[in-house]
């Protein structure tokens, strides 16, 4: 007589632990909605502006001066670049939104990078740069403010001179 378990006996066979299959599922699906995150918004919602696109026709009363350049360590071991300037508003309109293209370029003067930012200002500075819209503060005819982008890459092959800054689209009300 034979007590040793049966392997494969029908009992077995009938229940199937479905645990290991959804928490393999659920794995994958993570990754995929990472991955569809990463690619679609992982630059802050950089979008790519063709370098032929026109300007704004609001731009014209939206000078840029004073830019700065900055660059910090983060905490993945790479370098954040900071560019800071004053916009000012000297058109009739009320400004709520500012999208601008900022073109890096190499020594051949080739553009190297290619990014379209929305205008972010600088609400603070004290104990840390706080960033909010345009559309939080608009920018009143006549007002002024500083503004900051942020690049958490630029082309190696960027001949570190100002990038140029076009403002391609403005909502105004």
């Amino acid at each position: 007589m034979n007590t040793a378990p049966e392997l494969g006996s029908s009992a077995a066979a009938g229940e199937r632990n479905w645990l290991p299959l959804a928490i393999a599922a659920t794995v994958v699906l993570a990754m995929a909605a990472i991955l569809f995150f990463w690619t679609e918004h992982g630059k802050g919602g950089v979008k790519v502006t063709p370098i032929s696109a026109a300007p704004d026709p609001y731009a014209v009363s939206l000078p840029i001066t004073g830019l700065a350049m900055s660059e910090s360590a983060n905490l993945a071991g790479g370098k954040v670049t900071y560019l800071d300037g004053h916009i000012a508003n000297q058109g009739s309109r009320i400004v709520t939104a500012i999208t601008v293209q900022v073109l890096f370029r190499n020594y051949a003067h080739e553009v190297v990078q290619n990014e379209t930012q929305p205008l972010r200002f600088i609400r603070m500075r004290e104990p840390y740069v706080d960033l909010e819209p345009v559309s939080a503060a608009p920018l009143k005819p006549s007002a002024a403010q500083e503004f900051r982008l942020i690049f958490d890459t630029v082309a190696t092959t960027w001949d570190g001179a100002y990038p140029e800054i076009r403002i391609v689209h403005v909502e105004t009300k």
